[in-house]
């Protein structure tokens, strides 16, 4: 079991103050010794203090819960182009991680906080309750439960003091802008600053993920392979939220499965994705495997709705614009839509030809018709392309930005990438969002469910 959180206010700010300070003069010292470096030593060393800062930025939010966490995890979606390749993609990774790796708390230390929240002692809102946590994360923890009325529910409680001590971490966030900054040089800070601060706000009140979560299982509701559970109302609160308990196969067992099952629970896992965001307009920016279950009856349970962002339907109009455009090769269409969606801070930079060429890299596991299994090492190589140096296109990713409604999009896409390689699913991926963002017909006997669903 772990100790509490660090929740004071002085402890918290000086986590963040002295590593930016730390740092700070390390990159001072570098450029200063530069001066007296050949070009290619002055690189090198550049480099490798990129490296060093980045491993100092893992280390210390991931002895934080809060914000500090999610903040990494976000970070995890960004391309650091100042590190150097041989070590990025493990930055990445292990900024990504950095929720996996959570021991929960004591259950005496969150008791009075469900006692708080319920207006009753446990024993009297339960007919039973675990106190050993079955899964913990950033800001919270889940325990099972059973209700009076003999009901199996997850119990989603979080953390004491975690929110006064993310709305610390939320205000010490711009400190890291200097890091960040010399970390990804591209990258629009302030508009991700505020993009964190508005998603992890609303992620600290588990009544707003509530009301995410009622609106996913009413919109899905009845689905022929896709399940929510139903949030309990009653017994949840702005701290904790209580759901019906589901039972089934995790991302581990799956991945053992033979080819067909796998291959089914990968096109589900990408039909929720995108079908979110295309029926329901909402991009959820937190799809981890973890958050997912094989359920007996051949459906997929999914979880966890906190991190979630409604997005404009013009602005997911041109989205699908955009990928049309990318579909039929057509270079100036490509360039209009991604300079009027807010990916290209100066247009009159980039030439139309190469943006087409970059995204056609980017996303060639989805735009290139034709049967794909894919696999981890697929995913990692499609990473290094979209990231290396050595890519034509790297310059000019290096001046791109990702616009605030988009970085809960670019994140799910990456994810549900990273999930279907790791359970190596195999299907024709362009064919399936071909039916997203092209209303083509379905593709797949489980596309003629779907579509059948939809169109009740």
């Amino acid at each position: 079991m772990a100790d509490s959180p660090p929740t004071s206010r002085i402890a918290r700010t000086r986590r963040f103050g002295g590593l930016v300070a730390g740092q700070g003069l390390r990159w001072a010292g570098t450029r200063a010794a530069n001066a007296l470096r050949s070009d290619e030593a002055a690189d090198v060393a550049t480099g490798e203090r990129a490296a060093a800062t980045a491993r100092e930025l893992v280390k210390q939010l991931g002895q934080m819960r809060g914000a500090a966490m999610k903040i990494g995890q976000v970070l995890s979606t960004v391309e650091f182009t100042a590190i150097p390749e041989s070590e990025r993609e493990e930055f990445k990774t292990t900024l990504a991680s950095l929720r996996d790796d959570v021991p929960p708390l004591p259950f005496k230390a969150i008791e009075r906080l469900l006692k708080e929240e319920l207006d009753m002692p446990v024993s009297e809102a339960f007919a039973d309750f675990e106190p050993e946590a079955f899964a913990a994360a950033s800001i919270g923890q889940v325990h099972r439960a059973t209700t009076k009325d003999g009901k199996a529910v997850a119990v989603k409680v979080q953390y004491p003091g975690i929110a006064e001590a993310t709305e610390t971490d939320l205000r010490n966030m711009q400190m890291l802008f200097p890091l960040i900054r010399r970390l990804a040089p591209g990258l629009d800070v302030d508009a991700l600053a505020g993009e964190l601060r508005e998603r992890i706000s609303e992620e600290l009140d588990y009544e707003v993920e509530a009301q995410h979560h009622r609106a996913m299982e009413r919109g899905w509701r009845g689905h022929p392979f896709v399940f929510i559970p139903p949030v309990n109302t009653t017994l949840s609160r702005r701290r904790v939220l209580v759901t019906e308990y589901m039972a089934g196969r995790r991302f581990d067992v799956v991945k053992a499965l033979p080819d067909e099952d796998r291959d089914r629970f990968g096109e589900i896992v990408f039909r929720f994705f995108f079908g979110t965001l295309n029926h329901l307009r909402r991009a959820a920016g937190d799809p981890h495997p973890g958050n997912y279950l094989y359920l007996e009856d051949g459906r997929v349970g999914f979880l966890d709705f906190g991190l979630m962002r409604v997005v404009d339907a013009d602005y997911l109009a041109s989205e699908r614009v955009l990928a049309q455009a990318i579909t039929r090769n057509d270079a100036p269409a490509v360039k209009a839509q991604l300079a009027s969606l807010g990916y290209l801070p100066r247009p009159d930079d980039f030439d139309a030809d190469a943006l087409l060429g970059q995204l056609r890299m980017l996303a060639e596991w989805y735009l290139e018709p034709g049967h794909r299994r894919l696999s981890s090492a697929y995913v990692a190589q499609m990473i290094e392309e979209g990231s290396s140096p050595r890519s034509p296109y790297f310059a000019q990713m290096r001046r791109q930005t990702v616009p605030p409604q988009a970085l809960l999009i670019r994140r799910m896409e990456s994810l549900v990438l990273a999930t279907l390689g790791d359970v190596r699913a195999a299907a024709d991926w362009h064919a399936l969002g071909a039916e997203y963002w092209e209303d083509a017909p379905p593709s797949t006997p489980l596309g003629e469910q779907d579509a059948a669903f939809w169109a009740r």
